[in-house]
């Protein structure tokens, strides 16, 4: 199974941000992570990065006088090894406490985007803190950012998010999953990275979709499972208005028609279904799209919404 956690899971928007606090919320994470090692699945944990790559940015264009600024595909480094190492240290303190001896390993992991994709022109992914308007403005004008407004909670920095095309490490993933460890992988949607016309690679400045990273995946290590891990118990049509209804099941073909009427904003469920659907066309088994407080329940069929082939 592989479990992608949202970034703001870890990092919640609340919190001042502390290397202590995002520790004790993960250690929280672990718990709830827990029953599916227990039940005999093996796991591959991914997660999103947004608020820390966020804030790595924000602190750079702050100190570039003084320090000079790292580029953004270092930044993504930089937040996936130190998410990883926490992850990796509550995961491994969890399964101890509970008389569990599984190893834990945390990969900094590259990802190959194609150079031409067009979401380096038009940047969609937002990153980093939310600011009011007039901040959002003055920053832009200092920095050359982009800007855009996020689910009506503000505005925030937006970045290029190109389509995953490969896993470079994909191998060694398999690897520690056939030797009874469980992977941390591809953190905030990988390290982007294009391909040269001599093979090699280099870092782009971009954010990969952590949902569409962990599709791909879940599809190329054949899981049986891909577990969305999101805000919500279960996936909403008409989100937010008095004709809301929760959806426990649908089909590939049920996903294509509501996301056609728009019922999967870009901003909100849409890449989750979008990833849901990549998964299942390359041959996956189920996705199942739920909570965290729910996330056992879900994967034994008693909670979330699962989305399955017709």
């Amino acid at each position: 199974m592989v479990v992608a956690l949202g970034g703001n899971a870890s990092y919640p928007p609340h919190i001042r941000g502390t290397a202590q606090e995002q520790m004790d919320i993960i250690t929280g994470l672990c718990e709830r992570l827990l029953q599916i090692v227990q039940s005999g699945y093996r796991l591959v944990l991914t997660h999103g990065n947004g608020p820390v790559v966020g804030n790595i940015l924000f602190r750079m264009a702050r100190t570039a006088a003084e320090l000079p600024p790292m580029p953004m595909d270092v930044c993504v480094a930089h937040s996936q090894g130190g998410m990883g190492y926490m992850f990796q240290q509550c995961f491994a303190n969890t399964l101890i406490r509970h008389g569990l001896q599984r190893s834990v390993v945390a990969m900094v992991t590259q990802v190959e985007v194609d150079p031409a994709d067009p979401a380096f022109a038009a940047p969609s992914k937002p990153v980093g803190k939310f600011f009011n308007r007039e901040v959002a403005d003055a920053m832009a004008e200092q920095t050359g950012w982009i800007f855009g407004e996020d689910s009506g909670r503000g505005y925030r920095r937006l970045v290029a998010s190109p389509r995953p095309q490969r896993i470079l490490d994909l191998p060694a993933i398999g690897a520690l999953l056939d030797a009874g460890v469980i992977p941390i992988a591809a953190g905030g949607g990988g390290i982007p990275v294009t391909r040269g016309d001599d093979g090699q690679y280099q870092g782009v400045a971009a954010v990969i979709d952590k949902d569409l990273t962990s599709a791909l995946l879940a599809s190329e290590l054949g899981a049986q499972t891909l577990l969305l891990l999101t805000g919500i118990d279960r996936v909403a049509l008409d989100f937010g208005r008095p004709t809301q209804r929760f959806v426990d099941r649908m089909s590939t073909l049920d996903a294509l028609q509501w996301m056609a009427q728009g019922q999967f904003p870009a901003g909100s469920m849409g890449p989750k279904i979008m990833a849901a659907l990549n998964y299942l066309a390359a041959g996956g088994d189920r996705v199942v799209i739920t909570s965290l407080e729910h996330a056992f329940d879900a994967v034994e069929g008693r909670a979330g919404t699962v989305i399955e082939r017709p």
